[in-house]
C-alpha cells in the first residue's frame, strides 16, 4: 500500500510504499477523518499523529466520506457531490465509489499529519516550502497582516516578480482582490436594492389593479345574472 503523507504546516507531501501487513493493520476498519497513532509504522513515525484523508482502490476509484462501507458501491452523483463533476446543466449520474472504511484492497491511502513526533522524517517535516501565493480574500489579507478596515488592503497584496519577455523589463504581479467594498461595489448594491424596492411596488399595483377588475367583472356578472332571474319569473307570471 502506498501512503502518501502531507505535512501542510511546511506544506510538503512523502510517499512511502509498505508491504508488511501488520503495520498497515493499524488503518483497518478505520473511517476518513479518525487520527490515527503511527507507532506502530517504525521508529520515525513515533509520536506522531496522522489523520485519514481519503484513498483509492486498485482500479482507483477514490473513497467517499459518509458512505460507511468498505466496498465500492454506486450512487446517484448530482452537482456539488464530491468524486463528480457535472458535464451538463442539471445533469445526474450514477457512479462507483469506496466506501469511507479502509480495508486491505485499498492501494493508495492519503495521511496528514496532525501532531508532529520529537523526531524527523526526511523529505517531510526537515524541509519547507513557502506559499507561492498569498491570500486573495480583502477579509484573509487583514487576518494575515493585523488590518483594521480602515487600512487600505491594496497596499499589502503580495506581489511576485515575472521576467520581462524580449529584452523588456520585468514587473511584479499580484491576485485579484476579492470581496473588496468599493464605492462602486455600495454603489451596485444600492441600485440593486432600488431596483427590487421598484419591481415589489409596480407587482404590488398590479395585483390591486387585477383584484379591482376582477371584483368589477364579479359585480356585472352578478347584477346580469339577477336581472336574468327577474325577468324569468316576471315572464312566468
Amino acid at each position: 500500500m502506498k501512503l502518501n503523507f502531507s505535512y501542510p504546516l511546511n506544506g510538503t507531501q512523502k510517499t512511502v510504499e509498505i508491504d508488511d501487513e501488520r503495520k498497515l493493520r493499524i488503518f483497518y476498519d478505520k473511517r476518513m477523518g479518525t487520527e490515527v497513532e503511527g507507532d506502530a509504522l517504525g521508529d520515525e513515525y513515533k509520536g506522531y499523529i496522522l489523520k485519514i484523508c481519503g484513498g483509492n482502490d486498485k482500479q482507483g476509484f477514490p473513497m467517499k466520506q459518509g458512505v460507511l462501507s468498505d466496498q465500492r458501491v454506486k450512487l446517484l452523483m448530482k452537482k456539488g457531490a464530491s468524486c463528480y463533476r457535472q458535464r451538463k446543466t442539471g445533469e445526474r449520474k450514477r457512479k462507483s465509489i469506496r466506501g469511507c472504511i479502509v480495508q486491505g484492497d485499498i492501494q493508495a491511502l492519503a495521511l496528514a499529519v496532525v501532531v508532529k513526533g520529537p523526531g524527523e522524517i526526511p523529505g517531510l517535516t526537515d524541509r519547507n516550502i513557502p506559499r507561492r501565493l498569498g491570500p486573495k480574500r480583502a477579509s484573509k489579507v487583514r487576518k494575515l497582516f493585523n488590518l483594521t478596515k480602515d487600512d487600505d488592503v491594496t497596499k499589502y497584496m503580495i506581489r511576485r516578480e515575472l521576467p520581462g519577455k524580449d529584452g523588456k523589463k520585468s514587473y511584479t504581479k499580484s491576485a485579484k482582490i476579492q470581496r473588496l467594498v468599493t464605492p462602486q461595489t455600495v454603489q451596485r448594491k444600492r441600485h440593486r436594492l432600488a431596483l427590487r424596492k421598484t419591481w415589489h411596488e409596480k407587482s404590488k399595483a398590479a395585483q390591486a389593479e387585477y383584484t379591482q377588475m376582477m371584483t368589477a367583472k364579479a359585480k356585472a356578472a352578478k347584477a346580469e345574472q339577477t336581472s336574468k332571474k327577474s325577468k324569468r319569473s316576471s315572464s312566468k307570471k
